[in-house]
């Protein structure tokens, strides 16, 4: 049964700090660089099925912050327009297709149609621009880090997952009761590539369909 073609990624970095190797919650990480840091915790590669209480991450949090070697700077509305205005020119430069996106406090998720570039790669131009944005103007000293670590990725294979993802995305300041964010560089998402008038012999098309024929084999 072959599988279908990605078509998505779901990406997402938080702020320095608020995302730590050994977060109680898990991480991407596969060591700790710092003993300090080290001691604060064990370490568990991807996230955990099961989360940990707020008041255990809280608790991580602060144990972490006496130890960082630079404050955790949660960021402010100014500093929200400046990244946004950095990733419409990352979009706008690398002709990136984007269908959602939220600057929290603390943490940015964004969804990009598939690209020539590696996720990895389209994280690296976000937070690279940002960051070098927020210290030219001075919203940051240069040794203070803006992004704690390289990020996360989901790939998405179906117009459903995009969709689904979109309204998560779109909930997130929603569940801190503040206003939902509306961004001129994200586009509404037209079903891509199953959008109107798209072509049924297209490999995403004739890919999905020998998926689904696998699955209706198996019952």
């Amino acid at each position: 049964m072959s599988k279908p073609i990605v078509i998505g990624y779901h990406l997402t970095w938080t702020a320095y700090g608020f995302w730590l190797p050994n977060d109680p919650r898990g991480s991407m990480s596969k060591m700790v660089a710092t003993d300090v840091i080290a001691e604060l915790g064990e370490l568990h590669y991807g996230r955990k099925r099961v989360q940990s209480a707020g008041w255990v991450v809280r608790d991580f949090r602060d144990q972490a912050e006496e130890v960082l070697k630079f404050p955790i700077l949660r960021f402010t509305a100014a500093d929200v327009d400046i990244i946004a205005c950095s990733m419409a020119e990352v979009i706008l430069r690398q002709s990136y297709t984007c269908y959602a996106c939220v600057i929290m406090s603390d943490h940015v998720h964004i969804l990009i149609r598939k690209h020539k570039k590696r996720a990895e790669e389209m994280i690296e131009d976000f937070q690279s621009d940002s960051r070098l944005r927020l210290r030219n103007i001075g919203n940051r000293d240069w040794n203070h880090p803006v992004w704690g670590g390289p990020g996360w990725k989901v790939f998405l294979d179906h117009p459903d997952d995009i969709r689904r993802t979109i309204r998560y995305i779109e909930q997130n300041p929603v569940k801190l009761k503040i206003p939902q964010q509306q961004w001129e560089f994200v586009k509404s998402y037209d079903g891509w590539p199953l959008h109107p008038g798209h072509s049924p012999n297209s490999p995403y098309a004739r890919r999905l369909r020998d998926s689904r024929e696998g699955k209706d084999e198996t019952l």
